[in-house]
């Protein structure tokens, strides 16, 4: 019962700085190019976000259900599992490319 809170805890949280990430990409340009004021955007941002949390949840059942509908087996754990196993440019070793240091130019 316990791993249940802290797993419904950390999920709120989450939820939470999302919120924090969604509001200032939404009102960057906005504010940037002055056609609002910090003040308006933000009260914007705010009533769109209490808005969309009551009325958005068709498109959380649409990803959580009709997209892709997988059976659970070998097959799904490796749909999951392979882009995971990918590493970036430059880390997959310790001498990569994203290691080397540039020769300083004068």
């Amino acid at each position: 019962m316990f791993a249940l809170l802290v797993v419904i805890g950390l999920a709120m949280a989450f939820t939470f700085t999302n919120g924090f990430h969604d509001s200032a990409n939404a009102i960057a340009t906005s504010v940037s190019t002055r056609a609002l004021t910090l003040r308006a955007a933000l009260a914007m941002a705010a009533v769109g976000n209490l808005i969309g949390s009551f009325f958005g949840a068709k498109v959380a059942s649409t990803v959580g259900s009709g997209i892709i509908d997988l059976k659970a087996g070998p097959d799904a754990l490796m749909l999951v599992a392979a882009p995971s196993s990918v590493p970036s440019p430059g880390t997959s070793s310790p001498g990569g490319s994203a290691c080397r240091r540039r020769p300083r130019t004068r």
